[in-house]
């Protein structure tokens, strides 16, 4: 079932809609439904943990549910990766977040998710796309991103995921070089193909941190929501030419780097699912 070097499971798995699809039963909790998801996938992406910093009392659960070789993603609290905090309404002025890139809070969130840690294949920093009111421009956020990534705790599995398209280029991928970190390719709207950013860029793709991370994460989420009704058992929107060119790429990097893929509900309609036919399709390659 499992190839070495790739890791395939889904963002987030607490869904009763998986109930027959996955699960046997409804549960009360998230950490309830573990279980039965690691007979079925290696990875789980955290997504809790992007809205608040964790208490230990629920990582412990969240160990003790899963085996030692079971490991996880998860995102960086968005307190760091936001510059700015989000508005409540549209006219509202901006207001810059102190805690944009503080190594201190991220160090409080390290302590908070110490004891699962070791099972984590990456820690990854998602930003909102950086409109020139957020950031001047990619040299901005390159000198500010370098600051932080420098003063953290070494030999940790980092990676990165921008939501600028121009950002995708020869020297962000120098950059993530320079600091072993990985890129996380996301497959989303408004971004470029994940496929055509790895083959422009493979050779220096291949020298970022022994690893990489793809989410694929799907177009439009409310006319998805829409087409589903919420219910995330079955593809709506089927992407067989788009899963076919994601699978060639996993195949090509393979050979260089160890790769972890998290689909969500919304690329397809239905995320077990895509996982399962992403991982036949890479094995017939």
């Amino acid at each position: 079932m499992y190839q070495a070097g790739l890791k395939i499971g889904t963002c987030s798995w607490n869904f009763d809609s998986w109930v027959g699809l996955v699960y046997s039963g409804k549960k009360s909790r998230a950490v309830e439904y573990l279980p039965e998801y690691v007979e079925q996938f290696d990875t789980a992406e955290i997504d809790s943990w992007f809205y608040r910093i964790p208490d230990k009392r629920s990582v412990e659960e969240y160990r003790a549910a899963v085996p030692r070789e079971f490991s996880f993603t998860c995102k960086v609290p968005q307190e760091i990766t936001l510059t700015h905090f989000r508005k409540r309404r549209s006219q509202d002025p901006l207001e810059p977040n102190p805690s944009f890139l503080s190594v201190d809070r991220f160090l409080t969130f390290l302590e908070a998710v110490e004891p699962v840690l070791p099972q984590l294949d990456a820690i990854m920093f998602e930003f909102e796309y950086l409109n020139r009111q957020k950031m001047s421009g990619q040299e901005e956020f390159i000198d500010r991103l370098g600051s932080f990534l420098e003063r953290l705790p070494a030999g940790l599995p980092y990676a990165v995921e921008p939501r600028n398209a121009n950002y995708l280029n020869r020297r962000w991928f120098e950059f993530l070089s320079e600091h072993r970190s990985a890129h996380v390719f996301s497959e989303k709207q408004y971004m470029p193909h994940v496929w055509e950013v790895y083959a422009q860029h493979r050779d220096l793709v291949e020298r970022t941190g022994g690893r990489t991370v793809i989410r694929l994460l799907g177009g439009d989420r409310k006319a998805m929501e829409a087409k589903t009704g919420g219910t995330w058992n079955q593809v709506v929107e089927p992407k067989d030419d788009d899963l076919s060119a994601v699978a060639g790429m996993i195949a090509s990097l393979l050979s260089s780097l160890f790769t972890i893929v998290s689909v969500n509900n919304h690329y397809e309609g239905a995320a077990p699912i895509t996982a399962r036919n992403l991982r036949r399709l890479i094995a017939e390659r």
